[in-house]
């Protein structure tokens, strides 16, 4: 799918993270717990649920997989991959991982089959449950074949993240990551940094300091050490993004940085930087997956939230400010999975992920997601 080979190389290294973190904490994460109750003793017993099936996207191929798959595995389910159609490959790969781990035969099975048939083997009667991670419409088509058959859905689906600068934050430091959170994977994440809500005091600044950053980034070749970004994984997907940039221009917005092609030829679309984005324009409403930021001026911390809160999705968001505890109360208030202060978004093993409104329902990683795909059984003894 074209990612430059570093971020591939910290992808795989990833995969292994998360491998290493469940092998290590998975038999802690289900252990009976406790309850406290008035009458006798109770506690939560936890069992595989059993045949899990991973619908899974293109942009991380292999961290997406194993995302899923590790704590799955690790609590006793077999898993079924549904991949991406345009990385048939990876989906492979991943199946002689776990084959060459020594697991035994179809305790992991890829699927090369295509979206058309995903319903048909969410209603198989061996499949017990189903998690998504992918685009919206997927998300809702998955959603319906699994409740259609009273079956457990876990879907991790688009945003469009806020960035958050406040006055008092440090400008430098939130421009230089404020890029990297937008261009990471050519722009092609779920949980970049899109929609950058800067206060009036500091957009000007912030706004010049995040072109130059973006600006230093070196387009190339993939499998070069060198390039930063490339191509996007499918020239319709550079098509796609080009509507949405073009339309949202005739409503209004305008360019702060960079030039919209006239038309697309290839999968190659250039970074650009949006300003004027109003509601009713694609830039606004919905997700844009690909290196387009658009910049919001606001005149304090309120409005900032409030616009922040202004999306149909949350995924994550990035808040930051020098004053910390303003910054904790602040991300209470913010609609989202998840508010990094002073970071950008990304995803850890240690950490629950996921999102609500149209992002999504349910938790991966964490003791949270070990035990998303099990049967969470009270036992309650007089």
């Amino acid at each position: 799918m074209g990612k430059p080979i570093k971020e591939s190389v910290s992808e795989i290294e990833k995969c292994a993270t998360v491998c290493r973190y469940y092998a290590k904490n998975g038999r802690m994460f289900l252990q009976n717990s406790a309850l406290e109750t008035a009458h006798g003793q109770a506690f939560l017993h936890y069992d595989p649920l059993g045949v899990v099936l991973a619908v899974m996207p293109w942009n991380f191929p292999h961290w997406q997989v194993f995302r899923f798959a590790a704590p799955a595995l690790m609590a006793g389910n077999t898993c079924l991959l549904k991949h991406a159609s345009n990385v048939p490959q990876c989906a492979l790969d991943i199946e002689k991982a776990f084959a060459n781990a020594g697991f035994p035969d179809h305790v992991f099975t890829t699927l090369l089959i295509g979206s058309d048939e995903v319903a048909q083997v969410v209603a198989h009667e061996l499949v017990a449950a189903v998690s998504l991670t992918g685009s919206e419409q997927a998300g809702k088509q998955v959603a319906s074949a699994a409740g259609k058959h009273l079956k457990k859905s876990v879907l991790e689906l688009g945003g469009s993240d806020a960035f958050i600068v406040l006055k008092d934050a440090d400008v430098d430091e939130a421009a230089k990551i404020a890029v990297k959170a937008r261009m990471l994977n050519t722009g092609q994440s779920c949980i970049a940094a899109k929609r950058f809500i800067v206060e009036k005091a500091v957009s000007k600044q912030f706004t010049e300091k995040f072109i130059h950053q973006l600006h230093a980034l070196k387009f190339g070749n993939p499998l070069e050490e060198s390039t930063d970004y490339g191509a996007l994984a499918r020239k319709d997907l550079a098509e796609e993004i080009h509507d949405q940039v073009k339309k949202s221009m005739s409503l209004g917005a305008h360019l702060l940085y960079g030039e919209l092609p006239e038309k697309i030829d290839s999968a190659i679309f250039p970074p650009l930087v949006l300003g004027n984005v109003q509601p009713g324009m694609p830039a606004y409403e919905e997700e844009i997956f690909g290196p387009v930021a658009a910049i919001f001026e606001v005149g304090n911390a309120d409005e900032a939230v409030a616009l922040a809160n202004d999306s149909r999705f949350g995924l994550g968001a990035s808040l930051w400010t020098s004053d910390v505890e303003k910054g904790k109360a602040m991300a209470e208030r913010i609609e989202s999975g998840a508010v990094y202060i002073n970071q950008m978004m990304f995803s850890d093993p240690a950490v629950p992920f996921g999102g609500i409104k149209k992002s999504g329902y349910g938790r991966e990683l964490s003791y949270l997601g070990i035990r998303e795909f099990t049967n969470q059984k009270t036992i309650w003894v007089k």
